[in-house]
Parts: structure tokens; sequence; C-alpha cells
């Protein structure tokens, strides 16, 4: 089967700076990464067709090799592309910037770079009003932070870190895989390119103590239910002096006994009795800053929606804030006096209303449509 081009294979022109071949090759090494998808033959081939490509397009003699006589020149003069190497720079390097991070593998060497924190997660519960308004928290945040007994070197003080012998600090090893050359933490010092002889007593060689910390957090008006706040470098310390992890704070806001939420506005029903709703009148409905008086009209029905403009809840991008709709609900007395009784009977009569449940009239009706 022919080899296809390796620009077509990076997507690039064949007047591509190195920038851009970079550029390339990184984007869609990142989306075929072996541990981006385990298992996935195909995904495989692609990764090892890209890299090959890269190998020759990022080495300026290959590259030019390759642009005069294209495959034929690869397999010739010590450029067979079947068995290029992993390891030196430029390849290495774009490993090293591309998967350290994407795939926490961690530097190529352990002793010059540190390792970055790790985020931490924290699930706050607020009430409905913090929410609406915003508040100030203050979180005990267990996480681990740089020893201070041995500065975050992990040896007991007074010693020192050597350099491993097996990785001679590189914090890699290299092996074969197929007809690739790959490399991997060193098994002895576990990647970091040191080991410890004497431990430190207080962190166990690792540099790092766990300890709670208190942190105020400033909670914006408008948030809601699974908003996550972002608080750079409040996560845990970085080893080897990587800089620390980020803290997400998670909000759950608590459920209100009276105002339901709706986007920006609050939804809020209140009763009223049939009296009042039949003749209007005026009320106190309550909101999220207090009371308001409302007036009711004559012959409210039940379900009516009124609107209070400006009443609801701020928007969290800072602009507008929501109104608050208020549904009445006209309440039916469950209990009548006799006196209460007469009166209603004599409404009725005077109405011209059918007191008595599925009455006559009604039975006739049914039986005229339904047959």
């Amino acid at each position: 089967m022919s080899k296809r081009d390796y620009y077509e294979i990076l997507g690039v022109n064949r007047n591509a700076s190195d920038t851009e071949i970079k550029k390339a090759y990184r984007r869609l090494a990142i989306k075929y990464h072996p541990d981006k998808n385990p298992g996935d033959k195909p995904a495989e081939d692609k990764f090892k067709e890209l890299s090959e490509a890269y190998a020759v397009l990022s080495d300026g003699q290959k590259r030019a090799i390759y642009d005069q006589y294209g495959h034929a020149g690869m397999n010739s003069g010590g450029f067979s592309s079947g068995g290029f190497d992993f390891g030196g720079s430029p390849f290495e390097d774009i490993f090293g910037d591309i998967f350290g991070d994407v795939f926490s593998g961690g530097s190529r060497r352990g002793s010059s770079r540190g390792r970055r924190g790790d985020d931490l997660r924290y699930n706050l519960t607020i009430s409905f009003e913090d929410a609406a308004f915003g508040a100030e928290k203050t979180l005990q945040l267990p996480r681990k932070q740089t020893c201070e007994s041995c500065d975050g070197s992990g040896a007991r003080k007074g010693t020192r870190v050597q350099s491993c012998n097996t990785c001679r600090g590189a914090g890699q090893v290299r092996f074969q895989q197929g007809f690739f050359t790959m490399t991997r933490p060193c098994p002895d010092c576990r990647g970091e390119g040191k080991i410890i002889a004497d431990p430190c007593p207080d962190c166990h060689g690792s540099g790092l103590i766990k300890k709670k910390r208190s942190l105020s957090l400033k909670i914006p008006a408008g948030v809601e239910t699974d908003t996550r706040l972002k608080l750079n470098s409040e996560g845990e310390a970085g080893s080897q002096g990587g800089r620390p992890g980020d803290l997400y704070v998670v909000i759950t806001v608590e459920d209100h006994p009276i105002f339901e939420r709706e986007g920006h506005d609050v939804i809020c029903e209140v009763p009223i009795s049939f009296v009042q709703a039949a003749l209007g009148c005026e009320i106190e409905v309550p909101t999220l800053e207090g009371k308001v008086s409302l007036k009711v009209p004559t012959g409210t029905q039940s379900g009516k929606i009124f609107k209070l403009t400006g009443k609801g809840i701020v928007s969290l991008q800072g602009y507008g804030r929501g109104d608050q709709m208020v549904i009445l609900r006209v309440e039916v007395p469950t209990k009548l006096d006799a006196r209460q009784r007469e009166l209603l009977e004599e409404f009725a009569a005077v109405s011209g209303e059918n007191i008595h449940p599925l009455g006559k009239g009604f039975l006739d009706k049914v039986k005229e449509l339904f047959g």
C-alpha cells in the first residue's frame, strides 16, 4: 500500500512554516493519542502515521530530502521513516509540551520541572437569599500544602536529595515497542529523577503535608445550582516547585419555603379568600426584600398572575434584574356555620345558580351530548 503524503497527513501545505507544522501535529496528536483512545486500533494507526510525518517534516534536513525525492528519499541514506525515534530534539520537546499536561505523564526531566498540584472540588450549599443577593463565605478547606519542615524537598532537614542512578536524573527511561522507541517514567524514582535516601518524617518524603486552611469566598449575586466558581492556585500545592492546582466551588442552592426561581424571575403563590377575589381588595405580598402592597381587582380569578417589576434576581452576567410573578390562589372555605351557609344560598338564589351538584339540568345536557 502506497504511503500518504506527509503534508496531507498533517493537513498543511508544502510551504507551511515550522510553527504551522508543529501546531498541526499538536492538534491531531492530542486527538488520536492512544491514551485518549484505549483499544482503538484505527486511532493508534493514525497516531503512528501522524508521528512519522512530523518526525520528517520537523527536521530541516529530512524535510529537504522528502521535498525533493518523496518517500523514496526517506528509505535511503539512513533516513528510514519506518524506524524513527521518539527521543531527541525537536521530537522529544513537542512530546513534553503536548503530553506533559494533557496526559499527566510528567516532564521528561523530573529534576528540572515541578509537577502541578491537583485541582480540588468543594461542594457548597447556600440559601436562596444568598444566591439572589450574593454573600461572603468562609471555607474550611483540607488540602496538601508544601511541607515546612523540608521546604518541599521531601528530604529530612540537613540531608540532600540524590540524583537517580537508573535514569541519571531524567525521570524517564527508554524502551522499544515495535518500531517505536518510547519513554516511560523511571520505575526507581517514579519519574522524579531524584532519590530521597532519608525522607522527611513529617511529610514522609512527599514534600507535601495535609492541613486545613480558612479561605474567604465571595459569592456573586445571581448564582444558581451547579454554578462553578474557580479560584486560581487554591488547589493542592505542586511538588518539586510546581505551581498549585485550582479550586472549583460547586454551588447548590437550597429550596425556599415560599419562592421558586425560573431563570432571573421569582415565582410566589399567594392565597386569598373567595370574598377578597370577588369584591377586590388590597393585600400585602412577600418579596425577597420585604412585603409590598398589591391591589386585587374585583372579580379576580384563581391563577391570575401579577408582575412586580424588578423584584426578581440579579443577572449573574451583571446586567438587569428579573421580576417577581405573584400567582393568586382563591381558597374556598371547607367549613361553614349556619349563617354563612344561609347567606351563600341566598347569593346563589339571587344569581340564579343551581347549588345542587350534578342537578337535573346538567344530567339532561349530558344525555343530549352522549345519548
